[in-house]
């Protein structure tokens, strides 16, 4: 017995105790099998948040996708939009034009029945008046620019002339063409003539 307890003795020495033992000395004590279950348990953890990832990220590029097709459509519904605007832009000025048509062509029909040249001046006074009625209702208004001081942001020069007097030199002597604008744009310069 004695040689018994030597050996058991020696072969104690021999192999590491389990209080001590890594894991891959306790891998090799047990027979090849981990005692801690947890070692199975990060495999099961990656697969699962591997999964948990995956399917957030399929939920993202879904979110991703119907936002891109919301944003294409607004796009095209804005671009149509515009064009119909642009396009219909003119329509309510058009409309308010349509009665003085309607009354230059009584005045052509009319002219061709009337030896009055002072009533023809009245009716084509008449329209005049309610022509330009109906384009300052649409924010047209005429620009004054005869005797003011010359302005390249408002007027076109076409050429320059003496000044009669002292007074008129840098300013607007005669206008050629009016200018106007269009609610305090200016859409067409005055052309003038500027005093030197």
């Amino acid at each position: 017995m004695e040689n018994k307890d030597i050996l058991d003795e020696q072969a104690s020495m021999d192999t590491p105790q389990p209080d001590n033992l890594t894991n891959e000395e306790a891998v090799t004590v047990n027979g090849g099998e981990t005692e801690d279950p947890k070692q199975t348990a990060p495999a099961d953890d990656f697969i699962a948040e591997t999964n948990r990832i995956g399917s957030e990220l399929a939920e993202l590029k879904d979110k991703y996708l119907r936002l891109y097709a919301d944003f294409e459509n607004f796009r095209r519904r804005t671009a149509k939009e515009k064009l119909d605007l642009i396009g219909n832009a003119n329509e309510s000025v058009l409309q308010s034009m349509i009665p003085v048509v309607d009354d230059f062509e009584r005045a052509l029909q009319s002219i061709d029945k009337t030896d009055d040249v002072a009533a023809v001046k009245e009716g084509v006074s008449l329209i005049y008046n309610k022509l330009f009625k109906t384009l300052e209702s649409k924010g047209l208004k005429p620009m004054v620019s005869k005797g003011e001081p010359f302005n390249a942001d408002l007027h076109e020069s076409v050429t320059q002339f003496p000044a009669p007097s002292e007074d008129l030199k840098g300013k607007v002597i005669d206008e050629i063409e009016k200018g106007y604008y269009l609610n305090d744009k200016v859409i067409r310069f005055a052309k003038v003539i500027v005093g030197s």
